[in-house]
């Protein structure tokens, strides 16, 4: 019987509470410019910071739990690399396009897709294994 061993998912785990920290730390520099401690009051650029952050909060721990689950489930390693690559990816062009104004709106859209994308594989990856393997 082999026996997973966890070492790919958890660096770029790492990697994406660096990016989520620093997105936090833009909500907390436009509450401290704007002076507002709770809500967005009305501004634009903090409203933008928030739902950055809220969709990182959202959607990275489900990925992130997925992609745990398929490395220890023993998926080939490029596949595993491969997703977390793209999601990592996927996260930082969402947090760029949604954070501009006027928004480039291809950066969100590309970042929602391969969120998706990388969750959708990893999720039928799991279930086909599951099943069939």
């Amino acid at each position: 019987m082999m026996t997973a061993t966890v070492h790919i998912v958890p660096a770029y785990a790492g990697a994406l509470a660096l990016l989520f920290i620093c997105l936090s730390i833009l909500v907390v520099k436009q509450r401290r410019f704007h002076r507002v401690p709770i809500g967005d009051g009305h501004k634009p650029s903090l409203k933008r910071a928030i739902a950055v952050h809220n969709n990182f909060a959202q959607y990275v721990p489900m990925a992130l739990l997925l992609l745990l689950m398929m490395e220890l489930s023993l998926a080939p390693s490029y596949l595993v690399h491969a997703l977390c690559v793209v999601l990592v990816i996927a996260r930082c062009a969402h947090a760029y396009g949604v954070s501009q104004d006027p928004e480039p709106f291809k950066y969100r859209k590309y970042g929602m897709i391969s969120t998706f994308g990388v969750m959708a594989l990893a999720a039928f990856y799991l279930i086909y294994t599951a099943l069939f393997a």
